[in-house]
């Protein structure tokens, strides 16, 4: 039988990855984007081409009311067993005392908010308690929640450190109720993120000092991701996995 799938910003890079692995897996993927309708349309039509089952679905996380109808419409689907919190954003590197109270604002609305209502609404469906046959959860964080990155993202960092926080809280919280909580933590990944954030070639050339001596994959990242997810992974939760070739 297959399981139901939740995976927030996946019309690109990680989240991408993550959707078409999975959906070679068995799993049928709800394909969540904020605004690029056409990429998430993509992502599904490959992942109908291999022979699996995808859907596009629209939604701000950062806005509670869009989050809510996002995990209505996967209930239409059936149960939920598996969510994976990827989306979130960066902005044009610069020092905190650079940085203007708007920017901050977003960063944390997408990155920590949008991450906890998500997880809280992931939880409420899986959660044995609730109704729900358990499950497993991954959130995207960051290898910068330990790095820092000064000058560049302390407010990213920051708020990738919020969610490594929630991994390991929300872990015990659903342990008795059959969901597990785990977090990858991507280092210098070549995806579209960097462009996004004024720096294109950020990962390949940062990625150079790694000491693997190169930048990851988006589906090196989601090979980790679909592997938490299984059962596979069953005496797995509260961990972090760095996945940053070293760095």
């Amino acid at each position: 039988m297959s399981k139901n799938l939740l995976i927030t910003g996946a019309s690109r890079g990680i989240g991408r990855a993550t959707a078409l692995l999975a959906a070679a897996g068995g799993w049928t993927v709800g394909v969540n984007y904020r605004s690029d309708r056409a990429a998430a349309d993509e992502v599904v039509a490959q992942i109908e081409a291999m022979g699996g089952k995808a859907v596009a679905l629209p939604g701000d996380v950062a806005n509670e009311e869009d989050v809510q109808r996002l995990f209505e419409a996967v209930d239409r689907f059936g149960p939920l067993h598996g969510l994976v919190v990827n989306a979130g954003i960066v902005a044009p590197p610069m020092p905190l005392l650079e940085m203007s109270g708007e920017r901050l604002q977003r960063m944390f609305d997408v990155n920590v908010l949008g991450s906890y209502l998500t997880a809280r609404e992931g939880a409420r469906r899986m959660a044995r308690s609730r109704g729900g046959e358990g499950g497993s959860m991954v959130l995207v964080s960051s290898v910068a929640a330990s790095l820092g990155a000064p000058f560049e993202y302390v407010d990213y960092a920051g708020a990738k450190g919020a969610m490594d926080v929630l991994t390991r809280g929300l872990a015990k919280e659903l342990g008795g109720e059959g969901v597990r909580v785990n977090a990858v933590r991507p280092g210098l990944i070549d995806t579209e993120i960097h462009a996004s954030g004024g720096q294109p070639d950020r990962a390949e050339r940062l990625g150079k000092a790694t000491p693997l001596g190169r930048a990851g994959r988006a589906e090196e990242v989601a090979e980790a991701i679909v592997w938490l997810l299984d059962d596979k992974a069953s005496y797995t939760t509260g961990a972090l996995i760095d996945i940053a070739g070293g760095r």
